[in-house]
């Protein structure tokens, strides 16, 4: 017994390096940690209103006006504030990297604290770079982090493909106890052959599709991010609990890494 407990503390040192190794031997290709006191336009895009006349509500029957103004960059932070401005009008910000810096695999990670509240639906996010072209969802969207109010303590990971006719089939609920408090990380190990989804280290959903067909695996080109604070709709809501605006969506950096 003694012997097999030895070599299986050898075993498990072994793998413990092995992975350790693994991470330092990751270049890191992009980082942004929201240095100074405003964004960096060169890289940053701003989607702005409701959506309309294309995608009215942004396709889910979101509540949220998209705004230049609900954000700040302050501490090395991004800071994303949602509100409700009067009876009827909510306001946030919807930014994306688009055109400006997209990649094609990779480790990717963010470190972030959530808003919460009933109603309330951050994300961090992806879009395939030819969705001008093929349209949503043939483009694939990579969802890291989704997080909404009225199911506290749960991460959402999730993949929408043309397969999927846009449906949250590819998907992972993960109850994370802690995830209302404080920072947590965020993260995605996209190669050619698999997504795997990540939150705070630790493995929550791998997808490894055998055929992978346009329609299954657009996962083959570039991506943009996206980062934004949605308020209802079809996901976040119905219901929303207004006395607990405003919220503050706080990002702390985004890295992507090679594999």
């Amino acid at each position: 017994m003694k012997k097999l407990s030895f070599l299986f503390l050898i075993t498990a040192a072994f793998v413990s390096c092995s992975e350790s190794k693994k991470e330092n031997e990751r270049e890191l290709l992009w980082e942004e940690n929201f240095d100074g006191t405003a964004l960096n336009e060169t890289v940053w895009n701003y989607e702005l209103g409701d959506g309309c006349p294309n995608i009215c509500g942004w396709g889910n029957n979101e509540r949220q006006v998209y705004t230049k103004t609900n954000h700040r960059v302050e501490n090395g932070n991004l800071i994303i504030t949602a509100k409700k401005e009067n009876d009827s009008t909510y306001t946030s910000t919807r930014l994306t990297t688009k055109g400006n810096k997209e990649f094609k695999y990779g480790y990717i990670e963010a470190r972030a604290k959530i808003p919460t509240g009933n109603g309330i639906w951050p994300a961090f996010w992806m879009l395939g770079s030819n969705i001008g072209e093929v349209g949503w969802p043939m483009a694939g969207e990579i969802d890291i982090l989704e997080y909404v109010g009225k199911e506290p303590h749960m991460a959402f990971t999730s993949l929408h493909t043309q397969d999927s006719h846009g449906n949250t089939i590819n998907t992972k609920k993960t109850e994370i106890k802690d995830i209302e408090q404080g920072f947590h990380t965020y993260a995605i190990d996209w190669t050619e052959d698999f997504i795997e989804f990540f939150v705070d280290g630790n493995s929550v959903y791998k997808f490894v599709p055998k055929n992978k067909t346009q329609e299954v695996w657009p996962y083959n080109q570039p991506f943009y991010f996206l980062v934004n604070v949605a308020v209802g709709g079809n996901f976040g809501g119905p219901e929303v609990d207004d006395s607990i605006f405003p919220q503050e969506y706080v990002i702390d950096y985004i890295k992507v890494y090679s594999n």
